[in-house]
């Protein structure tokens, strides 16, 4: 799909300021397939990352349109760059994530570390499953936590998870973002039950 004219932008912006409801599947329709091939252009990274970060910022986007001057630029030129920034963070992110892991497996590595230290690890390990196991979560939470603990990012093994794939991509991310959260403060609220209970 070819980016849209700066003057039909104009106008979709303006309807999206009004808070119109079919200008948001219009501007989505227009706007995402451009912006996932120039992300995936420019950061070199996978269609799947370029999509995410083009959906993030779609939905930054519809929630404060306001934010967006077009005064200081086009539409398409905007949410691309925003884009590109959220996967350059995802990048360093993840570059920084493999650093720590391969520090930490050098640690692990180093000779003098005591059997028992591994086993006290692996013995406070395996009690956490089992807690995980025994908890209030339903099945579709607990392979919704699996995939977030395996470092999963891809919406749509979330959404597969969720049995989502029938909804349009905006609502996908919204719902994906909404259970990421609710099972975030689930797993403070069952850090705190696991560790604040001892002392």
């Amino acid at each position: 799909m070819e980016n849209p004219k700066r003057d039909e932008e104009i106008a979709l912006h303006a309807r999206i300021l009004q808070r119109e409801s079919v200008a948001t599947s219009e501007a989505f329709a227009a706007l995402a397939d451009p912006i996932i091939g120039a992300v995936k252009r420019a950061r070199g990274c996978t269609y799947e990352d370029a999509r995410d970060a083009t959906i993030d910022v779609l939905i930054d986007y519809f929630e404060a349109p306001e934010r967006f001057d077009p005064q200081r630029g086009r539409l398409f030129s905007y949410l691309t760059q925003s884009a590109k920034n959220t996967v350059t963070d995802w990048q360093r992110s993840a570059t920084r994530r493999q650093v720590r892991e391969e520090k930490f497996g050098a640690l692990v590595e180093l000779p003098g570390w005591s059997p028992k230290v591994s086993l006290e690890q692996s013995a406070e390990v395996k009690r956490i499953v089992e807690r995980i196991e025994q908890s209030d979560l339903c099945q579709v939470d607990r392979a919704f936590l699996e995939l977030m603990l395996q470092g999963e990012r891809s919406t749509q093994e979330f959404a597969e998870v969720l049995g989502l794939r029938a909804l349009p991509a905006v609502d996908i991310q919204r719902e994906v973002k909404r259970n990421r959260d609710r099972i975030m403060k689930w797993l403070v609220r069952f850090g705190r039950e696991v560790f604040g209970d001892e002392s």
